[in-house]
């Protein structure tokens, strides 16, 4: 059912916690299942993510996921951090079975919406990035569950 890298991150999540002062903030949740993810970025002058910190309120799954994609964006630029994408999130982890999915979708978008919000924060455009979402099922097909 779930790898060993999942039930790893699950037990013993990493980057656990929030930020003081951090320069961007990302939560986004699943109305359908509740689960509900905050990542916060600290990122310095030369746009490299020196921290990152997460809390999440959901399934196991969701806390793996939260732990594997903080530590898939630590130590990279907000550029590195942009191309993490859920299929990065579930390759780490060795996958995740199929009503599990929207638990990565919950991960990359979540750290879309931190980016979002240090780039308005310091008025400036990330190519690429899109304006997140705050509920991911409102752009999932019923299928995905």
């Amino acid at each position: 059912m779930y790898s060993e890298k999942v039930m790893d991150h699950f037990q013993n999540p990493r980057n656990v916690g929030e930020l003081e002062n951090p320069s961007g903030v990302g939560t986004v949740g699943n109305a359908k299942c509740g689960d509900i993810m905050r990542i916060y970025l600290d990122v310095d002058e030369n746009q490299i993510i020196r921290d990152v910190k997460f809390k999440t309120f959901g399934c196991g799954a969701a806390v793996a996921t939260s732990s594997m994609a903080t530590e898939l964006v630590k130590g990279k630029s907000i550029y590195e951090a942009l191309q993490v994408t859920n299929k990065a999130v579930m390759d780490a982890l060795d996958g995740l079975p199929p009503v599990k999915v929207h638990c990565s979708l919950l991960a990359e978008e979540a750290i879309h919406a931190a980016l979002w919000d240090y780039a308005e924060k310091h008025q400036m455009e990330i190519p690429g990035l899109e304006k997140p979402v705050s509920d991911i099922s409102e752009h999932e097909d019923e299928e995905d569950y």
